[in-house]
């Protein structure tokens, strides 16, 4: 799959099929999305490409929305490679691309700069300066730039339509098996292991303490993980909170590492969840903390 981050693609990759779409998540309706893509491409001796926009423009829009991605955009290049397609177009939304008006979004970018003969996009699909242009805009414009476009009926399991505002819904509720139904793979948050107090340590309980960065917030509480670091992938329990006990004031993400106890600041870590223990709690003491991390450990390896 070629990555491109900016609209100067090769010629081979002109007069394809195009998806749009944020594709946060990439979960089981996407790939669906993405599948038919192929099809078509392949029916037509063509190429499929997709184009997603960064920042998320939701949050490029939204100042204060500091945590809302399902996946950062090094997992989702990933996943992507996973769905095998030819090229991937990352282009930087930003103030200037935000005001282009949708008449010229069409003529600029999806027909002098990519030529797109199939554009696929969701039923809500809509771009331009002020949201102003929709589906009925862009079919407005197939016979005079040269292009057919495809709506993308929702994706539904078990009679509900799957999106990744539902996704980021259920991890907010601490649904995570949902979650990991609905993406066909367990949730992950990737994360570089920073400097903490090493409280953890002092109790006998020595945790990697991870910055959630951009990514939507989980129920505070603990859940049951694994972890994926360059050289193993391990059992443990994650905590993500405040760690009321210690008056904690920076929302954590710490983690026991089964079997591990040595040094991984600075280290990637991949944390996949896996079931929600219980809720965020303020213990007494130490002594009824580590009583209840006993515990937490017993029932994540059940």
């Amino acid at each position: 799959m070629k990555i491109y981050k900016n609209l100067n693609i090769e010629n081979k990759f002109k007069k394809s099929v195009l998806v749009i779409g944020n594709f946060d998540g990439v979960h089981t309706g996407h790939q669906k999305v993405l599948q038919k893509a192929k099809e078509l491409a392949k029916k037509n001796k063509t190429k499929v490409g997709l184009m997603s926009f960064e920042p998320i423009p939701r949050m490029f829009f939204n100042k204060s929305l500091k945590n809302h991605r399902i996946n950062s955009l090094s997992q989702k290049i990933f996943y992507l490679k996973k769905n095998n397609l030819d090229f991937f177009i990352i282009k930087k939304f930003n103030k200037k691309f935000s005001r282009i008006e949708y008449q010229s979004f069409v003529k600029e970018i999806m027909y002098k700069k990519l030529k797109c003969k199939y554009i696929f996009v969701s039923k809500n699909f809509k771009f331009g300066k002020n949201r102003g242009g929709n589906v009925k805009k862009l079919k407005l414009f197939e016979k005079k730039y040269h292009y057919k476009t495809l709506i993308v009926p929702p994706v539904k399991k078990n009679k509900k339509v799957i999106s990744s505002t539902i996704v980021r819904k259920l991890i907010s509720k601490g649904r995570v098996t949902e979650v990991e139904n609905i993406l066909g793979r367990p949730w992950s948050i990737i994360g570089k292991v920073i400097r903490g107090k090493q409280r953890g340590r002092k109790i006998g309980f020595p945790t990697c303490n991870l910055d959630i960065g951009g990514y939507v917030l989980p129920k505070l509480g603990v859940y049951s993980v694994k972890i994926k670091g360059n050289t193993f992938f391990k059992k443990g329990i994650a905590n993500i909170g405040y760690r009321p006990t210690f008056r904690g004031k920076k929302l954590l993400l710490e983690v026991n590492i089964f079997g591990i106890s040595k040094n991984l600041y600075n280290k990637e870590l991949e944390i996949f969840f896996y079931n929600f223990i219980r809720p965020e709690k303020k213990f007494k003491n130490l002594n009824e903390l580590k009583k209840q991390i006993n515990i937490d450990i017993k029932n994540s390896k059940k």
